[in-house]
């Protein structure tokens, strides 16, 4: 969910992304109603991540995460990071990462805006002009 986030906010050096903590981590839609379990949840999948990585302590983070060789259990490590971040968004079926995007920066204009949204105005009737 970050990742898709940081893809889209954070600048860019030649290829590279250039992460900016004003612009890209400070404005990040962290959940707010996540409760105890889900935050567990992440929690224990972040640190299967961790524990994934420690298994390969010669390897470089880009030998890791090179997409050609990087060690499954790693893969499936983040997987599980994954869903559960997801789970605490409450939704579990994010098509692609623009969707991500989406929902991501609708939950940002929610938490920044003042006001509460505006219902959709109907479309009026077709009246006949007065003549």
């Amino acid at each position: 969910m970050h990742m898709a986030w940081v893809r889209i906010t954070a600048g860019r050096l030649e290829s590279r992304i250039r992460y900016s903590a004003k612009y890209t981590y400070n404005t990040f839609p962290w959940p707010r109603d996540a409760n105890e379990k889900a935050i567990k949840a992440i929690e224990s999948a972040a640190q299967g991540v961790l524990d994934a990585r420690a298994k390969f302590p010669k390897s470089s983070l880009a030998d890791l995460y090179d997409p050609l060789t990087m060690p499954p259990e790693l893969t499936k490590a983040h997987q599980a990071l994954d869903r559960a971040v997801d789970a605490a968004y409450g939704k579990k079926d994010f098509k692609s990462d623009a969707e991500r995007v989406a929902f991501l920066f609708e939950l940002y204009r929610q938490y920044t805006t003042l006001l509460p949204a505006e219902a959709p105005k109907k479309a009026a009737r077709g009246r006949k002009a007065k003549v």
